[in-house]
């Protein structure tokens, strides 16, 4: 006669991290999203300018890595944020080749409260955890991103 487990088994397979992360991804994925939308921008310009405002003017070579955006996509994203006024294009002060993005007072204005309000949305989201449980997840995730990245496919 089988007895019956009384204890739940502890699924630490490679299967199961990934089912985990996926599905704590989904449930905090609309959090992210619905906060952006009240911006009334797309996901890569808010992407754009939060990464203009945290690290100031950059080249449009620079932005694309940093935003997860093609040099290609990058360049149409950066067209459309200035053909709506919220950043501009400048010539870099030490190398005529180089064109720098920088935000518009406009940009600034619309990406400072919009970022507010994206970090209150994603502190509520997280909100379940602890100061320490935030920082060992951080250090988790890093680690576990980090080592992915040199594992050959």
């Amino acid at each position: 006669m089988r007895r019956k487990r009384t204890t739940p088994r502890k699924d630490s397979t490679g299967v199961h991290v990934w089912l985990v992360f996926m599905k704590a991804f989904q449930a905090l994925f609309p959090h992210a999203a619905q906060s952006i939308e009240r911006t009334e921008l797309g996901d890569s310009e808010f992407r754009i300018l939060e990464v203009l405002l945290h690290k100031g003017p950059l080249p449009v070579n620079t932005i694309g890595p940093k935003v997860w955006l093609t040099p290609g996509s990058i360049s149409v994203a950066v067209d459309r944020l200035v053909e709506k006024g919220l950043v501009s294009r400048k010539d870099h002060p030490d190398d005529r080749r180089v064109r720098r993005v920088e935000l518009t007072a406009k940009g600034r204005a619309l990406i400072t409260r919009g970022f507010r309000e994206h970090a209150s949305a994603m502190e509520t989201a997280v909100g379940v955890l602890s100061k320490n449980e935030r920082l060992t997840l951080l250090r988790l995730l890093k680690k576990l991103g980090k080592s992915a990245e040199k594992v050959a496919l």
